[in-house]
């Protein structure tokens, strides 16, 4: 396959897992009537933006993730003072609009005067000094506030992120992973209807994939032939029965009968002995086999997507398990340019494939982003637990450096992962 295909197919990969887990916080936000001020997928330098409502949609530089950055989460300007002194432009009502903290000379149909008290987060109101005149303001709850040539709205209490219920703001967070196992599962029911369910009945098993240099490669097995019998002795159905048959043979020629077509061809073929991961060697022909396949029916499709929607989670599960309390190894990670090679490979295979790669990769994005790790979910979900049972919030400046710590730590692991994966593919 080639490269540039590869790049799109892993970037529309990416694009998918991270929009849906990122439309997760912003629409269970949006319900709880909080303020998001920008839907971001990427990280770094803005590619491209367009603002709908009330929030900036917007597409970054770097494929990292993404985030629906919501208003009284974390600091997002200084703080507008009494005795600073201000430009505002009203509407037609006489009600505030916009509010320039910088360049009041060059604004243009604006109010310019010295604060003498404010409130744009509860009251809405703003108490103006122009010109030795007092002034009393009402704020338009949309109104927005300019400086340094860039423009955020108001936010006033009621729509920012801390002042929802702990239930609200924890629906608002969890709902990004929830999506990423929707999606999963989704998409295992779009896999089980393009690849179908083993058919119970069928005698033989497929070639689905032939081994470049073993033995399978230099005989007349071809990918899609149905290996129905082996020296004589029927496989009916079964992976392991060919393995068996192989071993059973000590290393001698075989000979497999296979069904091609319409025809029924005799192959022959001399196992070899190979060197297993255990350390043992083991007799193998060299080739991938797969059950025959049947259309799915409307209640098997879903049987067989909830089978490998848990198979796939406890996989992921228990990878992690043994990551963290049997033996960390590095090589088991994979970042950006892992993911890059991994995706290549798999969207070879056929589409298919490339949908159950997919899934999976929605799964583990979901499952990661609910461990107890600074700036992930899973660690503002236990703040938030923590904030129920305390009956108070935790300071926010505490909260934020933990989860700037995180982001740190993340960041790190990710260039070590990264170049691990470059060494990885030098070193084939």
């Amino acid at each position: 396959m080639m490269t540039l295909q590869i790049v799109v197919l892993t970037v529309l990969m990416f694009f998918v897992v991270v929009t849906v887990h990122e439309w997760g916080h912003y629409y269970f936000a949006k319900r709880a009537g909080i303020l998001v001020r920008e839907f971001a997928i990427g990280f770094g330098p803005k590619l491209f933006s367009y603002k709908r409502d009330e929030t900036m949609f917007t597409l970054r530089l770097l494929p990292l993730g993404g985030y629906a950055r919501m208003a009284g989460e974390d600091p997002e300007l200084d703080p507008i003072q009494p005795g600073q002194t201000i430009a505002v432009r009203l509407s037609d009502e006489g009600v505030v609009k916009k509010i320039y903290l910088d360049q009041l000379d060059n604004r243009r149909n604006v109010v310019i005067g010295e604060i003498e008290w404010i409130d744009i987060e509860e009251r809405m109101q703003i108490r103006l000094n122009v010109d030795g005149e007092t002034q009393h303001l009402e704020v338009d709850r949309k109104a927005d506030i300019v400086t340094r040539g860039q423009e955020l709205q108001v936010a006033p209490k009621d729509r920012q992120f801390r002042s929802k219920s702990v239930g609200k703001r924890a629906l608002a967070i969890f709902a990004g992973p929830l999506m990423n196992f929707v999606l999963a599962f989704v998409l295992f029911l779009i896999y089980v209807q393009v690849s179908g369910v083993p058919d119970e009945k069928a005698t033989g098993v497929e070639v689905a994939d032939i081994v470049a240099g073993t033995p399978a490669d230099s005989s007349d097995l071809v990918k899609g032939d149905i290996i129905q019998s082996i020296d004589g002795q029927a496989v009916n159905g079964d992976l392991a029965k060919v393995t068996e048959l192989v071993n059973a043979s000590g290393g001698s020629e075989v000979e497999m009968t296979v069904q091609r077509g319409n025809e029924s061809v005799q192959v022959p073929v001399t196992p070899k002995l190979v060197d297993a991961q255990d350390g043992s060697q083991v007799l193998q022909v060299g080739i991938q086999l797969s059950k025959i396949k049947r259309s799915a029916s409307f209640t098997e499709t879903f049987e067989f997507a909830g089978k490998s929607f848990a198979s796939g989670s406890t996989a992921i599960l228990d990878a992690l398990r043994k990551l963290v309390f049997e033996r960390f190894d590095i090589n088991q990670l994979a970042g950006p340019v892992g993911t890059l090679q991994a995706t290549g490979e798999i969207a070879s295979q056929g589409i298919d494939q490339m949908i159950l790669w997919t899934a999976l990769v929605s799964i583990n994005l979901g499952i990661f982003n609910l461990l107890p790790i600074p700036m992930l979910d899973g660690s503002r979900l236990i703040f938030l637990g923590i904030e129920a049972v305390r009956r108070r919030p935790i300071d926010p400046n505490k909260e934020g450096m933990v989860h700037f710590i995180g982001f740190a730590l993340i960041f790190l692991l990710m260039i070590a992962v990264t170049y691990n994966d470059i060494l990885r593919i030098i070193k084939g």
